[in-house]
């Protein structure tokens, strides 16, 4: 008899336990969306996360080909001013009005979660339950000149988070207190 009640007791406390957790913890679709669109609404996407110094030179020759693309598209877009210096060999990109309005970082947007693709089992890792989450995304409060052909070419994670579909994966992590994208 007391083997019942003994199980009886420990079935209650589980019980109890159980639905004691909080529901922002469980691994579900609409907490990892809500997760990462907080996340995102705070977080923009920018071409250079870092920030650039301006002015900017970019010297002839193989290994400054991309920098060359990345601030001629930049210049055709209309964020900078591009100054061919024969005499040094460089060409020298400069702000312009429309480019001190994003300058150093060049975002160009923030993601907006549309729906969660799948999830891993989540799992201890260090000292956090952690899972890598796969979502589709629209970018939100695009401006005109990232939207421009050059542009995408040239920053291809552009011309991605401007398609039709995109996704990605972030890992999330709890630790009691709701998901978080860990800094």
């Amino acid at each position: 008899m007391k083997t019942k009640a003994t199980a009886g007791i420990a079935a209650g406390i589980v019980l109890v336990l159980g639905s004691g957790c909080s529901s922002a913890n469980k691994p579900t679709n609409e907490n990892f969306t809500n997760t990462l669109n907080a996340y995102y609404q705070d977080h923009n996407d920018c071409l250079f996360p870092h920030g650039h110094t301006f002015p900017y030179e970019v010297a002839p020759g193989a290994a400054a080909k991309e920098d060359k693309k990345e601030m001629d598209s930049l210049t055709d877009a209309g964020m900078l001013t591009r100054l061919e210096d024969r005499d040094m060999h460089v060409d020298r990109y400069t702000l312009n009005a429309a480019g001190n309005r994003f300058a150093p970082r060049f975002c160009y947007g923030h993601r907006q979660v549309t729906g969660i693709e799948s999830f891993t089992p989540p799992a201890p890792h260090n000292g956090f339950t952690e899972t890598t989450v796969t979502y589709h995304y629209a970018m939100m409060d695009v401006p005109m000149w990232a939207n421009t052909d050059e542009v995408k070419v040239a920053f291809p994670q552009v011309g991605k988070s401007l398609g039709a579909t995109p996704t990605d994966q972030a890992t999330l992590a709890t630790v009691g207190a709701g998901w978080q994208v860990p800094q």
